[in-house]
């Protein structure tokens, strides 16, 4: 989770949301030849200012951040905002004492929504004549409230969109400068993409955290794209309690470790009964989870492949950020993990993520035993967060190009060097 002063940028984005589903506005659809091209930044967020700390709400936190920037409002403000597919409602911070934070004041296109709207009336009951409050909360701990409103969003022709105005939040993260904001684009009612009929859009997350990637709202026909491997959305008919219907479900069929299929048993990779289990394609998550007996078989694996090449920190009670128990020492001075590290492969029907290299360590900070440096492995326990999902992160979708299609219920994977595909986009523009 990233934060700031006096807000929270949900990065894990498991979202309960109260009194939300509140506005009734009409949009019109984006026009095929008229996609949105966005500039997408990979950011290492700062450290945390001084933030109350309720002791239940202490869970982990993530310290990088995907933003895009928007223009809201009537005269246009500039947002900057973090992406995330595993979010619905999309907020900005209205704190009029904040030089990072929307003005609502400023813009003659904005308004609240009222409590007598009949979606916010079905539900959570409140005095209609009041505004319609709203109350988000994620699963390291991070929450905000604050009022539903609406404003123009500028996209290829003005969108009216709603949002949530954030006044009050709590955050057990680390702090963003500069992103007063979420957009929040899963497959729910009040999401970015739903209020304004977006049907396909994609992204590519550079590999370099000072690197450029793109963010394509609509269909660009870029010709230059790798070819793509689809793999279906994944749905069910009856409402669980623990399935997420609106994210971005894909099924999970097997991990290989250097082309070896793990002995993961097939019941242990789908949902169960109440619907815990499903796998999540979620830009607003870091890193990758996975449930205790996938990640069990994978941990285990991994140090069989790797023992010789890395040395084991040996501290049980290292875990960093509260999941990632799979750590290993190396000399300081390396920048980089050493070559011969096995990749590992999350294999859906028609598609794999493989991830290799550099994005399979991730490097500690402030973390030294005497000339070593701490390196954990970027898959994490589930079940010590806890979280009752597979949760595919941004961090392993580094250099691919990833598309959502949603009139087709797919999401496509190729490989592609994003910071490259940004630059030739921008010149083609």
């Amino acid at each position: 989770m990233g934060s700031f002063a006096t807000a929270s940028i949900p990065i894990l984005s498991f979202l309960l949301l109260s009194s939300s589903h509140c506005l009734e506005t009409k949009t019109n659809k984006i026009n095929k030849n008229q996609a949105m091209i966005l500039p997408l930044r990979t950011q290492q967020l700062s450290p945390p200012l001084p933030l109350s700390r309720p002791s239940n709400k202490l869970f982990f936190h993530h310290n990088i951040s995907l933003t895009v920037s928007l223009s809201v409002g009537t005269p246009p403000q500039n947002v900057s905002m973090v992406l995330d597919t595993g979010s619905e409602l999309s907020w900005l911070l209205c704190n009029s004492s904040s030089d990072h934070s929307f003005h609502p004041l400023s813009s003659s296109s904005f308004s609240f929504v009222p409590c007598s709207s009949p979606t916010c009336q079905s539900y959570l009951p409140c005095d209609p004549s009041s505004r319609c409050q709203i109350s988000l909360s994620y699963a390291d701990g991070s929450s905000s409230d604050g009022l539903l409103a609406a404003d123009l969003f500028l996209l290829p022709a003005h969108k009216v969109a709603a949002f949530g105005c954030i006044t009050t939040s709590f955050s057990s993260s680390a702090s963003d400068p500069t992103a007063i904001g979420l957009l929040g684009m899963n497959q729910g009612p009040l999401s970015f993409i739903t209020q304004t009929s977006i049907r396909r859009f994609s992204y590519c997350i550079p590999a370099a955290a000072d690197a450029a990637g793109v963010l394509v709202l609509g269909d660009a026909n870029l010709v230059f794209l790798p070819h793509l491997n689809y793999t279906p959305l994944f749905e069910i008919s009856l409402p669980l309690p623990y399935f997420d219907r609106v994210a971005y479900s894909v099924q999970l069929e097997g991990i290989r470790v250097a082309g070896e299929l793990l002995p993961i048993p097939k019941s242990v990779l789908v949902p169960d009964h109440t619907g815990a289990g499903q796998t999540i394609v979620d830009s607003g998550t870091q890193f990758t989870f996975l449930l205790g007996p996938a990640y069990s078989a994978l941990k285990t694996e991994f140090l069989r492949r790797t023992k010789g090449l890395l040395k084991e920190l040996g501290e049980p009670d290292f875990v960093y950020q509260g999941a990632f128990d799979a750590c290993f020492l190396l000399p300081a001075w390396r920048s980089a993990p050493p070559d011969g590290i096995p990749s590992v492969a999350l294999v859906l029907p028609g598609a794999e993520v493989v991830v290799g290299g550099e994005r399979l360590l991730y490097r500690v900070a402030g973390e030294r035993r005497g000339g070593y440096a701490i390196w954990c492995l970027t898959f994490g326990n589930a079940d010590l967060v806890p979280i009752e999902a597979y949760v595919i992160g941004h961090h392993h979708q580094q250099d691919l190009w990833v598309e959502y299609d949603l009139d087709r219920g797919r999401v496509g994977f190729g490989p592609v060097r994003c910071e490259l595909a940004s630059q030739r986009i921008s010149a083609g523009l």
